[in-house]
């Protein structure tokens, strides 16, 4: 029993950490987190894949990953020329856990389990931007790789 109780720890611990990864940062073959790929000289196609069903962080994330981009790249502003977002709540992922022991009597039975699962959804979001460099444009989904940077980058919490 101990080494079951052990057992059934030492897998929710496990899980736990797996879970506890933060959710901005590179994808990992396709994984969560953002990726991009260049088009042209000036443009690429950001991608930010997330867990849950949160459309807004998801969209944050992707422009951060945009604003990031632009800068390392030299540029000074970026024009979202194409934005899609897919929610997928298909995917569910569950594992299951259990022990059981019963014996004849009125009194006497353990049971214990542990069920985890998945069943959120996904969100995905893919922009395509240009980046440009000097004054920004007074157009329509233009936006200052600096400013954007700044309001959507994550803060320590420490």
């Amino acid at each position: 029993m101990l080494r079951f109780m052990g057992l059934m720890i030492t897998t929710v611990l496990f899980l736990s950490a797996c879970a506890g990864q933060p959710a901005y940062r590179e994808a990992q073959r396709g994984g969560f987190g953002y990726s991009e790929r260049q088009i042209t000289d000036e443009q690429y196609r950001v991608n930010f894949k997330a867990r849950g069903d949160n459309i807004g962080m998801a969209v944050d994330y992707a422009m951060l990953r945009a604003s990031e981009l632009t800068l390392e790249r030299g540029y000074d502003w970026f024009r979202v020329t194409n934005r899609e977002t897919f929610v997928d709540r298909e995917r569910v992922s569950t594992s299951h856990v259990g022990f059981g022991m019963g014996y004849p009597g009125p009194f006497t039975r353990y049971h214990m389990g542990l069920t985890l699962g998945d069943g959120r959804s996904e969100v995905e979001v893919n922009l395509e931007i240009r980046l440009g460099r000097g004054p920004l444009p007074d157009e329509e989904n233009v936006y200052k790789a600096s400013e954007v940077f700044e309001n959507l980058r994550p803060r320590d919490e420490s």
